[in-house]
């Protein structure tokens, strides 16, 4: 894990360049903090949007039934694994951390039509 810190100057942009590409995205969210120690805010739910809102110094973070605002965000970082953002990690004023890991959706196959043998099973047991 590479982290690369951005400038805040780059977040806004940023952040809406990379949200468009990662919208479904299965998204885990973590707090750690010195009071609070690590807590799991979300798991593994679909990422609608990651927003930086310079006007009030606000990072949004929404997924599917979850808004994660981190209010006054000191610092970003990204890794970028093999071209992929992989996690972001947020620091805000109080020196909290955000720990946003990222996977993409498990693919499962479509569900298949029932083989005939085995409704032919169940007719007869009628």
């Amino acid at each position: 894990m590479a982290l690369q810190k951005l400038d805040k100057a780059e977040w806004h942009s940023f952040l809406d360049y990379l949200s468009k590409g990662l919208v479904g995205k299965r998204t885990e969210i973590e707090v750690a903090s010195l009071a609070l120690g690590q807590q799991i805010e979300a798991e593994w739910l679909p990422l609608l949007g990651i927003v930086y809102d310079p006007k009030d110094d606000v990072i949004e973070v929404a997924l599917e039934g979850v808004d994660h605002i981190v209010n006054r965000p000191r610092e970003l970082y990204v890794d970028l694994a093999v071209g992929n953002l992989a996690s972001l990690e947020i620091v805000d004023a109080d020196d909290n951390r955000q720990i946003i890991t990222l996977r993409d959706p498990l693919m499962l196959p479509p569900p298949s039509e029932a083989h005939p043998s085995a409704q032919q099973g169940q007719e007869r047991s009628r």
